[in-house]
């Protein structure tokens, strides 16, 4: 339960990334929202119900 005022948004809210990190793992490249979500440095999420949103990190043309 999201203590922060206001409150975090749900695991299952369109924005479930703007919760508050609570735990952070740089040097194994992930982190813990207070929602549950665990966040990848790819982009990655494992979301509390064990569903996974792949990595959506926009990728960018590199000019020639």
């Amino acid at each position: 339960m999201c203590r922060h005022i206001p409150p975090c948004p749900s695991a299952d809210a369109p924005d479930h990334c703007a919760a508050c990190l609570v735990a952070f793992h740089p040097e194994q490249g992930w982190g813990l929202l207070c929602n549950g979500v665990v966040v990848f440095e790819d982009t990655g999420e494992l979301l509390p119900d064990g569903r996974s949103i792949p990595a959506h990190r926009a990728s960018y043309a590199r000019a020639a």
